[in-house]
């Protein structure tokens, strides 16, 4: 594996992590720990897609990553 792959690998894990724990309900939907693995999965599939040069997925995991990062900015108010 590549060095962009293995982040994106790691970035979708934590994004997918974080909806399985909120289906299952291991985790609040509306708890930091939620938030926080979407902000930090969101940012490296961000980077990753940077990396290779694929603006669509840029676009959307920067966009991702922000509105989390409000969303865990509320939970520390």
């Amino acid at each position: 594996m590549s060095y962009d792959e293995i982040i994106g690998t790691i970035g979708v894990g934590l994004i997918l992590s974080a909806f399985f724990c909120n289906t299952f309900q291991l985790i609040p939907k509306e708890g930091k720990l939620f938030f926080a693995l979407n902000v930090i999965g969101a940012a490296l599939a961000c980077y990753a897609s940077w990396l290779i040069h694929f603006w669509p997925f840029v676009i959307l995991e920067g966009i991702w990553t922000l509105v989390s990062f409000v969303g865990l900015m509320k939970k520390f108010k």
